[in-house]
């Protein structure tokens, strides 16, 4: 491994409570240790790399790097970009016709005489960065990429837990905190709350417990309608459990009946394949982005919910309310800004000793933090619905855990 004289930095995919924290501990990092290392971070992500738009981490930047943990979003800006996939490339002005997009990524770099690449991001912006290191090492020049693992979904093969997911299942039990007032607007009310979540039910579970723990806390005067069965959590669905929207609808009938209202937390990934298949079976375009993934924005799966729902219960109303804009943008809460500086500590500390792969908490090892080796970063790591915690949660709820089914990734 030669000497490392810069490194460079860039956050790709959606945002997460950890993207400005992680770039601020990267550069504290380097700071306080290696101070003559150069940094720079390319701006938009991998669209930077590609461009050559990059920001040169002054020493007032280094000097005041501590003010990123307190802010959401990315300073640096995201893109999502697929390295290999050339025709979106040429089609969105990122590369010329002809041209391959690892080749022009990897010439970008060899110019900027980057020694060390850090990507922050989740399992498309790992596995491009894998493909990305593989191609420089077929063309041997030496560049060691380091990534962090960002995702709220926390669903990546082997990591234990992703950065941000945390603070986004505390943020989005906030959001609703607000949103469940909205019950008493209207008799009979539905409330949606969909959580992010393509693959993995983790966010959506957490996020409920979460809010659902908080309530405890909180004291109620029910003789006067405000009670904690009306705001409580009276369903979850994830991905990785069969929904039986009949036999649920029996079940929470008698909720509504009862309380006057239900409130239901969705994986925005729950039910997908039914709802591509009605859309595929009328005849509609299932949208899709570079990576093939659907547009969930655009198939919305809490209004399809809302839609079964409010002719099962009888609903006069239906609210549906997406929290994952609100949760991902917030800023690094406690626990996620320790687990992103041990992470950060570690990213540094295998760069110079020439260690490529994603920082975690490998589940294969024990737990152990260290860098996961590229081939094995994978997305899509389905929540385990029978961990303890889940259990005594529908249990609670007086939900049946239900079918379990596999997702795949």
């Amino acid at each position: 491994m030669k000497e490392v004289k810069k490194a460079a930095l860039l956050t790709a995919g959606g945002l997460a409570p950890c993207l400005s924290s992680a770039i601020g501990g990267l550069i504290e990092r380097y700071s306080k240790d290696h101070p003559g290392i150069e940094i720079i971070c390319y701006t938009s992500g991998y669209k930077g790399l590609l461009l050559g738009d990059s920001i040169e981490v002054t020493s007032d930047i280094r000097a005041n790097a501590a003010i990123l943990y307190k802010h959401g979003g990315s300073p640096i800006g995201n893109s999502r970009v697929k390295l290999t996939n050339v025709k979106d490339c040429e089609k969105r002005g990122l590369i010329k016709e002809g041209e391959n997009p690892l080749d022009v990524a990897a010439a970008q770099l060899v110019k900027d005489g980057v020694d060390v690449l850090h990507t922050i991001g989740g399992d498309d912006t790992n596995t491009t960065a894998a493909d990305l290191a593989a191609h420089l090492a077929e063309n041997d020049y030496e560049l060691i990429v380091v990534g962090l693992p960002k995702t709220i979904d926390n669903d990546v093969f082997p990591i234990k837990q992703s950065l941000g997911a945390w603070t986004a299942a505390e943020e989005g039990a906030n959001y609703f905190a607000n949103v469940v007032a909205e019950h008493n607007a209207n008799p009979r009310m539905l409330i949606i709350h969909e959580v992010m979540g393509r693959n993995c039910g983790w966010l959506t579970a957490e996020t409920a417990r979460v809010y659902h723990n908080k309530l405890e806390e909180l004291d109620f005067l029910p003789q006067l309608g405000l009670s904690k069965e009306r705001k409580d959590v009276h369903a979850i669905f994830v991905p990785e459990m069969a929904v039986e929207l009949q036999a649920e609808a029996v079940r929470l009938s008698t909720v509504m009946d009862e309380v006057d209202n239900v409130n239901i937390f969705i994986s925005e990934g729950a039910g997908l394949e039914s709802i591509v298949k009605e859309m595929e079976a009328a005849g509609q375009e299932v949208p899709r982005d570079a990576f093939g993934h659907v547009k969930l924005d655009a198939v919305n799966p809490g209004q399809w919910f809302g839609k079964q729902f409010a002719k099962l219960l009888g609903a006069e109303k239906v609210l549906i309310q997406k929290s994952g804009y609100y949760a991902r943008a917030a800023a690094s809460n406690e626990a996620d800004l320790k687990l992103i500086i041990a992470c950060c500590d570690k990213a540094v500390e295998c760069a110079l000793a020439g260690i490529g792969g994603v920082i975690g908490e490998d589940e294969d090892q024990n737990d152990e933090l260290r860098a996961c080796e590229f081939p094995r970063i994978a997305g899509g790591k389905p929540f385990d619905i029978d961990v303890p915690w889940f259990g005594e949660l529908l249990a609670d709820i007086g939900q049946s855990k239900g079918e379990k089914v596999s997702v795949a990734h």
